[in-house]
Order: structure tokens, then C-alpha cells, then sequence
């Protein structure tokens, strides 16, 4: 029994690129988020920093994502120069 595993390549590069940009963005938020928790925690305030935190987790991700969707797309247009 054998499987054409080249005719899904493409759509395992893209599974891989929106799983990549998804876990980066939802890292980032996570991240700051418990980093603004623990802050809360520390000076016993009440969801400042937590707000702040997030907001800047989700600037950054935002950031991060657009950095590497960029990287994609220059990719893509320097291998149709070469070609």
C-alpha cells in the first residue's frame, strides 16, 4: 500500500507556517500575561499589571508575526527571481 504523500506538501508548508505564527502570538500573550500575574501577586495589586503585560504580549506577538509573515513573503519572491 503506498501513499502520495508529495501531493499534500504544500498543504503541510502552510499547516506548519499557521501553526508557527498562531503558537508565536499565543506565547507571547501567555507569557506577559503570567509575568503581569506574578507582578499583581508581588505588590498586591489588583489586574494592572496584568492589563499592562497583556496589551504589550499582544503588541509584540503582533509585531513578531508581522516580522515573519514578512520573511515568508520575501522568501517566496526571491525564489521567483531564481527561477
Amino acid at each position: 500500500m503506498s501513499s502520495n504523500f508529495k501531493g499534500y506538501q504544500g498543504w503541510a508548508k502552510h499547516l506548519t507556517v499557521i501553526m508557527q505564527l498562531g503558537l508565536t502570538m499565543a506565547g507571547c500573550i501567555g507569557l506577559c500575561f503570567y509575568i503581569g500575574l506574578k507582578l499583581d501577586q508581588l505588590f498586591n495589586t489588583k489586574g494592572i499589571f496584568i492589563t499592562i503585560f497583556t496589551l504589550l504580549g499582544a503588541a509584540g506577538g503582533a509585531n513578531v508575526t508581522y516580522r515573519q509573515i514578512m520573511e515568508i513573503i520575501e522568501d517566496k519572491e526571491h525564489e521567483k527571481k531564481n527561477d
